[in-house]
């Protein structure tokens, strides 16, 4: 029984992680920005969303918790460093390979669907 409800526990996580991506996409679509890729793949693993506008290519990660807060805590160290290995793959295929204008940020948003975007969240991509 334990491992049925862990099992639903983890499909809502999916569907919310799911949301919060898509809610997250259209804001930066708002903003002029295209979507690239949703969760692209690369060595170090799953990049959430891939934006571009103009030459600038934007590499963000969703975190959703019941707080704002909450959601920050759940990203460290060692997240940040695969998430930066997957996105120098991403960026060796690009026309001005890893010289492209490119940050990282880290969108959290809270159980409510209200989110906060910190943009450069890694320091200079």
């Amino acid at each position: 029984m334990a491992q049925a409800g862990n099992r639903a526990r983890g499909q809502m996580a999916h569907h919310g992680g799911d949301a919060a991506e898509r809610r997250i996409a259209r804001h930066y679509e708002r903003l002029g920005y295209a979507l690239a890729a949703a969760r692209w793949r690369g060595p170090g693993g799953e990049i959430d969303l891939i934006l571009r506008r103009g030459g600038e290519v934007v590499f963000v990660e969703v975190k959703k918790s019941a707080t704002i807060a909450g959601a920050a805590e759940r990203i460290g160290p060692v997240q940040m460093a695969r998430i930066r290995l997957s996105a120098e793959r991403f960026l060796d295929e690009e026309p001005l390979g890893q010289l492209t204008e490119s940050r990282f940020d880290v969108a959290l948003m809270d159980a409510a669907g209200a989110f906060e975007i910190l943009e450069n969240a890694f320091g200079q991509g």
